[in-house]
């Protein structure tokens, strides 16, 4: 039988408390949080520019409504702000994005065919991920902690070169 004596090893001797596992820690305990900045300096313009586009697609296709809406019609202004609601559903109810719910945003519509001119704003309001918020503040509208986006959209209802009225036009090709 042999016996089990220890030897002293001729290599390197390596454990969880060696310096190479101390300097891996102390390198992550720095990278990390500057990962983590990075990340969010990223993300939260994305996240601005979603609900922006979302805003203003819905702001867009209010302004439709409104236009093609003839004086005493169906279609409402108040019909109109729900349909631009409707469409701002999109937009997560994260507070990164939108902060509020459906009634957290602020839907005007003004004008119909008839008036010459229709216009549709939205407005919402966003909290910025930590850090981020006093960049984004700087650079935009703040309402205390948190950034106000706002979309306008106006349009003519009727270009100045098209002459007669929309009966006259029905009258001439009915």
């Amino acid at each position: 039988m042999r016996s089990r004596e220890r030897r002293p090893s001729t290599g390197l001797v390596t454990s969880c408390c060696s310096e190479q596992w101390g300097q891996a820690s102390v390198e992550a305990a720095l990278f990390v949080p500057v990962l983590m900045l990075l990340l969010a300096l990223l993300l939260q313009p994305s996240f601005l520019l979603y609900t922006r586009a979302v805003m203003q697609q819905a702001a867009s296709e209010g302004l439709r409504v409104l236009a093609t809406r003839e004086q005493g019609g169906v279609a409402t202004q108040e019909a109109c702000e729900s349909y631009v609601r409707r469409r701002l559903r999109a937009v997560p109810y994260v507070e990164a994005f939108h902060v509020g719910g459906d009634e957290g945003w602020n839907v005007a519509c003004e004008g119909d065919a008839s008036s010459g001119s229709v216009s549709v704003e939205v407005e919402g309001r966003l909290r910025p991920l930590p850090l981020v918020g006093v960049l984004a503040s700087m650079l935009g509208e703040a309402d205390g902690d948190l950034v106000v986006v706002r979309v306008r959209v106006q349009a003519r209802t009727r270009p100045d070169w098209l002459e007669g009225s929309y009966a006259d036009w029905v009258s001439m090709w009915g």
